[in-house]
């Protein structure tokens, strides 16, 4: 048994046999050509079919993948008809008296390696579209058609590397899995990849041999490995991790694009909560809809430095592209406590629980603070994004943050630089911030419950001390008289209060907090689907009565 590791772009487990696929270079020969205004009318000719097959792609992945995520092929479309690319295969034809093939391989290398040679990883990542339209040209000039799969049976697909247009043009069910030896985790590929729900692998590495053809292998899209010959005991866990998946799938397949309505009539917005791109794979399948909690003090984490603007803005504004409008809620960093970053070089606290955190961490070091928020407000621009703000226990603190929200705006509109208007809102998680929840409601946009830390502040009850479980009570009627009142206060005043907390979750609160009118569950992505199944077979004024004080 052989193991490669590689980036996971979606999770899952895929068994199967390999199917290497190959791109069939093409030979591109330099001829010469004496008419060059008939080599030049054959390369706009060949531009008008290029353009209705991307036309046609784009049609395809819109109805599989989303219009946002669709908008790859339109991009494709733009960069065709650019007027440096379209003068560059024109002045190669016309000062070389070369043939079309040639000038458009030719101009697709330079612009590739330009591209390429930038700093913006974003637009390093657009040398992959430029190669992609190039090739489909010269398929086009040289009368040719775009490849598929040729296999009588599901397959994993193991490439050097796909170009967006290759992955939709896959037959799905001739598809189990896709892995590539390069890639990036930023390509269109890979955000079609999660939308598809397809398990994926970029960037394993692996040598791209034709013996690989045709051997058994298991690509664990979760763990980012893939087994080529695995071993019985592999093969056997495996298998029963497909089995769970399956049970999953059923379930998901009876609720999926169901809405989240009780049965007379009580909406609830149902979202998932996560710590980073890889989990986008489980939102998708267990169909939130939207992210409630996008932890990202995990870049944070993750990082041995303080993450950049551009680094953040990448992928911020990657989650909001592949939820595709759905609304994406990012609390803002709240490292501190449990979790600690070396190079903040925070200093020691008796009590860090209640200490240096969060918020209190973005107003005192606003140069961070504003990085963050720079990113956050252009990520903006390309979706559905909403800012929260951690920790908060007083109307100075909201008042600070939207000043420096405002500074952040203007500092952008100066520069040029386009951003949208987030809708901004506040964690509860203080009996500080339960206090003040009825005059803090008028100043923000929503409030999101943060039970964890609110039961820990109001039970004085450190949740990490395992020695005092017995202790500790998340259903204590203080907490829930809390949660009730916030919802109520938030009510009075015109906007919206959900749950994002592990309380979120307790599918044994579930009917209680649609009494209680919440108006947003946020909980991990494998607890969506059984929720829902709660909120459609509940009567939520029937549960009043008969729970009624």
């Amino acid at each position: 048994m052989q193991v490669y590791k590689g980036k996971s772009v979606f999770g899952g487990v895929a068994i199967g046999k390999i199917y290497v696929y190959q791109k069939g270079e093409q030979q591109v020969r330099r001829r010469h050509i004496s008419d060059t205004q008939s080599e030049k009318e054959r390369y706009h000719q060949a531009m008008e079919i290029a353009m209705a097959q991307l036309g046609e792609l784009y049609e395809k992945a819109k109805e599989e993948v989303g219009e946002a995520n669709a908008a790859v092929f339109e991009v494709h479309q733009m960069m065709m008809e650019d007027d440096d690319f379209i003068e560059s295969v024109e002045h190669i034809i016309d000062n070389q008296q070369v043939n079309a093939e040639y000038a458009v391989a030719i101009t697709g290398d330079n612009f590739a390696q330009m591209f390429a040679a930038m700093d913006d990883e974003y637009m390093q990542g657009r040398a992959a579209d430029v190669k992609d339209i190039s090739e489909r040209l010269i398929t086009v000039l040289n009368g040719g058609a775009s490849g598929g799969i040729q296999s009588d049976e599901p397959v994993i697909v193991l490439a050097d590397d796909l170009a967006p247009s290759e992955t939709v043009q896959m037959d799905k069910d001739k598809v189990l899995s896709f892995v590539t030896v390069h890639g990036s985790l930023n390509s269109h590929t890979a955000i079609l990849a999660r939308t598809m729900s397809i398990p994926a692998l970029v960037s394993t590495g692996m040598e791209l041999t034709e013996d690989l053809d045709g051997k058994m292998a298991i690509v664990d899209g979760s763990n980012g490995c893939i087994y080529v010959d695995p071993d019985e005991e592999t093969l056997e866990g495996m298998q029963e991790s497909i089995r769970k998946e399956q049970e999953q799938k059923e379930l998901l397949h009876k609720l999926k694009g169901k809405e989240n309505v009780t049965l007379d009539g009580q909406k609830v917005m149902l979202y998932a909560n996560i710590g980073n791109i890889k989990d986008l794979a489980m939102v998708m399948q267990n169909d939130a809809g939207g992210i409630g909690l996008f932890r990202s003090e995990f870049i944070y984490l993750e990082s041995e430095d303080f993450p950049t603007e551009e680094e953040q803005f990448l992928i911020y504004r990657q989650v909001a592209e592949t939820m595709a409008g759905k609304r994406v809620i990012i609390r803002t960093l709240d490292i501190g406590a449990d979790k600690k970053c070396d190079y903040f070089e925070m200093e020691e606290e008796e009590n860090p629980a209640m200490g240096c955190r969060a918020i209190r961490i973005c107003l005192t070091r606003p140069e961070i603070f504003k990085t963050q928020l720079r990113a956050l407000l252009r990520a903006s621009a390309f979706g559905n994004i909403a800012i929260m703000y951690p920790m908060i226990t007083s109307m100075w603190e909201v008042k600070k943050i939207k000043e420096i929200v405002e500074e952040v705006k203007q500092e952008l509109t100066e520069q040029g630089i386009g951003f949208g208007n987030p809708l901004q809102g506040i964690m509860i998680e203080t009996p500080a911030a339960v206090m003040l929840s009825e005059a803090l409601a008028k100043e923000v946009d929503f409030f999101s419950i943060g039970t964890n830390d609110l039961t820990q502040y109001t039970l004085a009850i450190d949740r990490q001390n395992e020695k005092l479980d017995d202790f500790y009570d998340s259903h204590h009627p203080a907490v829930l008289e809390m949660i009730r009142m916030v919802t109520e206060n938030a009510h009075k005043a015109g906007i919206w209060a959900g749950i994002c907390g592990e309380l979120g979750a307790d599918l044994e609160l579930t009917q209680e907090f649609l009494a209680m009118g919440v108006d947003e569950l946020s909980v991990s992505p494998g607890r969506i689907l059984p929720i829902r199944k709660i909120i459609l077979e509940t009567n939520v004024e029937e549960y009043r009565k008969q729970h009624k004080k």
